[in-house]
């Protein structure tokens, strides 16, 4: 495996909201359509089982991106992989598509970290494919982070 094969993504973001209030905002369909994609997207689920092992499938609709499923779409399916109540979450997404650089399973890690007012989010993104920019994926990732503190704060 190349060093390109592994890439290794992170952003973070300290939020004013308890560990606890940030978790649960995991375990909705709902929230997490609502703040999961980043800015310019639109989200849905179709399938959502926020237990460990759990699938999910979620399509995002971009206003002015260009998709890796289509032309303006990323639909990804994957699973929970850890769910640590108010510490931990570990999800494994596949991008549905057909070009070779955005194949393999991506591990993407949030740890919840107490302040003493708040929270810090880190998103760990590891084995992003090739095809994904590491400056336009930690963007989005910032833009979701803004997102989740929009909606917990």
């Amino acid at each position: 495996m190349t060093a390109k094969e592994c890439q290794r993504h992170v952003a973070s973001r300290d939020i004013r909201a308890t560990s606890e209030t940030i978790y649960r905002a995991f375990l909705s369909r709902e929230a997490m359509s609502t703040w999961l994609p980043p800015a310019g997207a639109t989200g849905l689920f179709d399938v959502f089982e926020p237990w460990e092992g759990g699938r999910f499938r979620l399509t995002l609709v971009f206003e002015a991106a260009r998709g890796k499923s289509s032309d303006n779409t990323d639909v990804v399916a994957g699973r929970f992989v850890e769910l640590m109540p108010d510490r931990r979450m570990v999800m494994a997404v596949d991008f549905d598509s057909d070009e070779s650089a955005f194949a393999g399973t991506m591990i993407m890690t949030w740890e919840l970290a107490a302040l003493p007012v708040g929270t810090r989010v880190t998103i760990v993104a590891e084995h992003v494919p090739a095809g994904i920019s590491q400056a336009d994926h930690e963007t989005g990732m910032r833009s979701t982070l803004d997102n989740l503190a929009a909606f917990v704060e």
